[in-house]
């Protein structure tokens, strides 16, 4: 699974790390807004990793959790939903719009693996001072160069290089943000 191989998702010991997940991602959801340390201890127990300062809003949807690990100072707006059956790494200071979609899993072409049940993942990497606008889809194997910003509703195919605003579907390099603020 993690090497990009493919696997059967309801393998025992893969649904009983989901099942995990969902449980913890339940709590976190249904928990009140004003106990911000309650939902730090959820997020810690669930994630790989959670930087300092960072803030999650639920509702946050993951499918086993310790493979997400969050930067320091991040925002993350409601509704992100990240399938981290690979790794999914962000930065220190992002910005994540409602919405978000961070999708590590891929499928065979094949019909007959996935009528087998087959499935693969790529991991995905959001570098440091990243803004994705609301509703971006982010999928398997894409990396976010560092203070690259992505248009809200953009689909993210393929690599974005540092320092640069994207845009589309799919999501195209408009401009460089390197020469100067903006």
């Amino acid at each position: 699974m993690l090497a990009g191989d493919l696997y059967i998702a309801d393998d025992p010991e893969l649904a009983h790390d989901s099942q995990r997940a969902q449980t913890l991602v339940q709590q976190f959801n249904h928990s009140v807004p004003s106990d911000t340390d309650m939902r730090r201890r959820i997020l810690d127990e669930l994630l790989g990793s959670l930087g300092d300062g960072t803030e999650i809003r639920p509702p946050f949807h993951c499918d086993y959790g310790y493979q997400i690990h969050v930067g320091a100072r991040t925002f993350v707006n409601f509704g992100l939903v990240a399938l981290d059956v690979a790794p999914i790494r962000v930065g220190d200071d992002v910005q994540i719009g409602p919405y978000v979609q961070l999708l590590t899993p891929t499928h065979p072409l094949d019909p007959e693996l996935r009528r087998a049940k087959w499935e693969a993942a790529e991991p995905i990497t959001i570098g440091d001072n990243v803004w994705l606008g609301g509703g971006v889809v982010v999928c398997p194997g894409v990396t976010i160069g560092a203070g690259a910003v992505v248009g809200a509703g953009s689909v993210v195919l393929r690599d974005v290089p540092a320092q640069v605003l994207a845009a589309g579907v799919p999501a195209r390099v408009v401009r460089s943000l390197a020469e100067g603020r903006g």
